[in-house]
């Protein structure tokens, strides 16, 4: 797997963290081990311009996800998953900071990093969370995915609630 993590925000972030939970997510979604995926981390004002190229919304957001191959999690009866160039994440650490520290579980703008990692992901892979059952599917799974990779990590306490826009 192929994922290269990209910090222009001026804000330091636990890069190692980033990168291996987009790994473990990318697997646990049976995602091809040659596919691609960038995550870049700006500041406040650089994902507010994209917020409001991409979505026509202000301010600044705290993920944004943009697909490439359009890749999905294999079916049941797929022997192999294709590969491809997955996409961009782009993470904003002043909005996951924040995001963090207001969550009904507080928690640090590292660990809300994670969770947004692994949200991108799935919005790469075809989730979304407009409708009540969309958002239940996307928001049960990155749970699942969030505690897998705490679990392996040997990380205790309770993981991040979903905080995501």
């Amino acid at each position: 797997m192929s994922i290269d993590v990209n910090n222009e925000s001026g804000t330091e972030v636990d890069e190692q963290a980033i990168l291996d939970i987009a790994r473990y997510a990318l697997a646990r979604m049976r995602i091809h081990p040659l596919s691609e995926l960038s995550v870049i981390v700006v500041d406040a004002d650089a994902m507010e311009e994209l917020h409001i190229r991409w979505m026509r919304l202000p301010g600044p957001t705290d993920v944004m996800s943009f697909p490439m191959d359009e890749l999905r999690p294999p079916s049941k009866d797929d022997d192999e998953p294709p590969q491809g160039l997955l996409g961009d994440i782009v993470l904003c650490p002043e909005v996951a900071a924040k995001q963090g520290a207001e969550a009904d579980t507080q928690h640090s703008m590292d660990e809300e990093l994670q969770l947004l990692t692994v949200h991108g992901v799935l919005h790469l892979l075809g989730y979304d969370h407009e409708e009540p059952d969309e958002k239940a599917e996307m928001f049960g799974l990155q749970a699942a995915i969030v505690d897998g990779w705490r679990g392996e990590k040997g990380l205790t306490g309770p993981s991040p609630a979903p905080t995501v826009s």
